[in-house]
């Protein structure tokens, strides 16, 4: 059918091309195809993006739930487990009644989960996608571009350059391909199981979906009974027997309108005057259940309200230090007293009620100074640590890619000026002290000058000149941690602020 072939064109071009925002390393496919990041249901809530939020409310409202068959990559996801795991089965699915207290109760945690404990991350779908892409898909593709850097070069030519694969978090990379496998798993079996019983934006754009004005519907006149369309539908929504479609877990993927020989399912106008006919079953218990779907709606704008209030790196090849000061070996994060969150975030509470996790802003990061967290607060969120690079002044780019609003966009001028921590000297690791040999790494690489060079001895201006530093005009960018020749810990480092300043 072709509304079948492009609802399947559309939706395979989507989740191309929002799974090469993941890929992209060098921060610039976000330039063409960043908006499809920032269409995604939940993050458009969280960022407070009321035009993008009412037109897929609207969209839903018109069209039905074409957002989790189009938009969303983690419902174009299943569909491709769903076809790899039934591929051997000519009639894979049967009809199931709708399991609402799930439903139902995995939107009630989440709201609570979201509001309390500020873990929107846990169920978003895009988010659940961007973190398998990121931490799955990202390093094959990351090596892919490596083995044809090393046979371009052979035969001189420069157009790849190479770039190093590292695992950021184990903790996070083995959550993000459990939670996959799981939605993987789900979908094998038996569908859109997760988008039914699990998602909470299929739960509200289900509940939406009920009043469509155009829905799969079936022409009784001409049903003959055959069931295929049950037996196709991978919502498991289809009553054959009654002739009935529920709306709110149909997901418009338009399978059964292919599999009907006798024309009797179709897309259409809702709201068209039908013949009389007494109810059927579905129908009553639709009716009965009206109290049930008044409470839900009470439930769904505590969920928008409260969405809108709280949810809302090069291993550095070993970097070359001036002067040979200190054997290359790899460095440790220090301990910080306070977490550094990206400049744009403008606070850790900020940043922890907006962030999905999704690891967008980690992907595309040039420097590798983001990575997720492993701790049980801020789980899979982004915080900022320096061992493998600095967050140099003229880049913006995770908050320019940020779909939720939690990294703010900002200027280069605006970053410059944007206090994120401060630089901390530690004098036990000092090399002019350790090993009594001239550095000035950290000051030579300020790029704010809040770092000078002072006699060690006060009273010898000759002395060994340690570092000095002028928290009024630190930005905490950690140009001086990462260049720091001190091993395996930095003489100087930067601890973070929970609130931002502009200096």
């Amino acid at each position: 059918m072709p509304i079948k072939r492009l609802r399947q064109t559309l939706a395979a071009v989507c989740a191309v091309l929002v799974t090469l925002l993941f890929l992209d390393f060098t921060g610039t496919v976000h330039l063409w195809l960043g908006w499809l990041a920032k269409i995604q249901f939940l993050p458009a809530l969280l960022a407070l993006n009321a035009g993008v939020a009412i037109v897929l409310v609207l969209l839903t409202l018109v069209f039905g739930r074409v957002y989790c068959s189009v938009i969303c990559p983690l419902g174009v996801f299943q569909d491709l487990a769903a076809r790899l795991g039934h591929r051997k089965k000519r009639l894979p699915y049967t009809h199931s009644h709708p399991k609402n207290a799930l439903r139902y109760g995995v939107l009630a945690a989440f709201v609570v989960a979201a509001a309390v404990l500020h873990a929107a991350a846990w169920f978003d779908p895009y988010a659940i996608y961007g973190r398998a892409a990121n931490a799955v898909v990202q390093p094959l593709w990351m090596w892919g571009n490596n083995a044809l850097d090393y046979l371009a070069e052979r035969a001189g030519s420069y157009a790849f350059y190479p770039t190093e694969v590292w695992l950021r978090s184990a903790p996070v990379l083995a959550v993000s391909v459990a939670m996959i496998a799981v939605v993987a798993a789900l979908a094998w079996k038996g569908g859109r199981t997760y988008c039914n019983t699990i998602c909470p934006v299929g739960t509200v754009l289900g509940f939406l979906s009920r009043h469509s004005l155009f829905r799969i519907t079936i022409d009784t006149s001409k049903c003959n009974g055959c069931t295929l369309c049950a037996r196709n539908c991978k919502a498991s929504c289809i009553d054959a027997k009654a002739h009935t479609v529920d709306a709110s877990r149909c997901v418009a993927c338009f399978d059964c309108i292919g599999k009907c020989t006798q024309g009797a399912v179709g897309y259409r106008f809702s709201y068209a005057k039908k013949k009389p006919s007494g109810p059927s079953p579905a129908s009553r218990k639709a009716a009965e259940g009206g109290a049930g779907r008044r409470a839900f709606l009470a439930g769904s704008a505590v969920m928008l309200a409260s969405a809108a209030a709280a949810q809302a790196a090069k291993k550095a090849e070993a970097v070359k230090m001036d002067g040979g000061l200190a054997d290359i070996i790899g460095k440790k994060e220090p301990k910080r007293t306070t977490p550094i969150t990206p400049p744009g975030s403008w606070s850790a509470r900020q940043m922890q009620a907006h962030c999905t996790a999704c690891q967008l802003c980690v992907s595309v990061c040039p420097n590798q100074v983001l990575r997720p967290s492993h701790s049980l607060s801020t789980f899979m969120q982004p915080y900022v640590s320096y061992e493998r690079g600095y967050c140099r002044p003229e880049c913006t780019k995770c908050a320019e890619v940020c779909p939720a609003g939690a990294i703010r966009p900002i200027s280069r001028a605006d970053k410059s000026a944007i206090q994120i921590g401060h630089a901390v000297w530690v004098k036990d690791r000092c090399v002019p002290l350790t090993d009594g040999q001239e550095c000035g790494n950290c000051a030579r690489h300020c790029p704010t000058g809040a770092i000078s060079m002072i006699p060690s001895d006060p009273s010898d201006p000759e002395s060994l000149k340690i570092p000095a530093v002028d928290t009024e005009r630190c930005i905490g960018c950690g140009a001086c941690e990462n260049l720091c020749p001190a091993r395996p810990l930095s003489a100087i480092y930067v601890e973070g602020h929970e609130v931002h300043r502009v200096i």
